[in-house]
């Protein structure tokens, strides 16, 4: 059995892809989540080679070290639950990853400060207003039904941080009709 942790899984989509690069490499997977593979056997090291090549053709890339393991699988978490559009309003980032990773959340935020650039809160709230940009764009709930899927106290505060992050406001983005989203794994 072996574990091989993979940079950029972000959706179900990226599980298939990442589970047709193992598949052509006759590689038996036990189990595959964002961001982790876990196979049946050892991996051959020449196959293991064509599969981190194939990982990079294809936008990932095979995570060897613990430190960045660890971010990716706070990436993961935070873009999992803010894709589900189910955080309450009193919903807290700290107590979310520690429940989720059982480490300290100052050590968790120190670990993925120093590997992403971006403090967690900060990579949160670029997760958040992606997802409002894709919400306003599919046009299917209003700004306040936005607002408390994503765990926003008010309409006002999110149109704040918007501003902040884009530089428009909600509905000034929505007018201009211009698809000013990025992938979630350049976020």
């Amino acid at each position: 059995m072996m574990k091989v942790f993979i940079k950029n899984m972000v959706c179900n989509r990226c599980v298939s892809a990442v589970s047709k690069i193992f598949e052509n490499e006759n590689i038996k997977i036990k189990s595959i989540h964002l961001g982790e593979v876990e196979t049946d056997a050892e991996i051959p090291e020449d196959s293991l080679i064509k599969i981190e090549k194939n990982l990079l053709d294809t936008g990932f890339a095979r995570i060897k070290d613990s430190t960045h393991q660890l971010t990716e699988k706070i990436k993961n978490l935070i873009v999992l639950k803010v894709g589900s559009l189910d955080i309450e309003e009193n919903f807290t980032l700290s107590e979310f990853l520690t429940s989720n990773i059982n480490k300290e959340y100052s050590s968790l935020s120190k670990t993925f400060s120093q590997n992403e650039n971006v403090t967690l809160e900060q990579f949160f709230i670029l997760q958040k207003i992606e997802k409002t940009k894709e919400l306003l764009l599919y046009n299917e709930f209003t700004l306040t039904e936005i607002a408390g899927k994503l765990g926003y106290k008010s309409v006002q505060h999110l149109s704040s941080q918007f501003r902040t992050t884009t530089g428009f406001t909600p509905t000034e983005f929505k007018k201009l009709k211009v698809n000013g989203r990025k992938p979630l794994d350049l976020v």
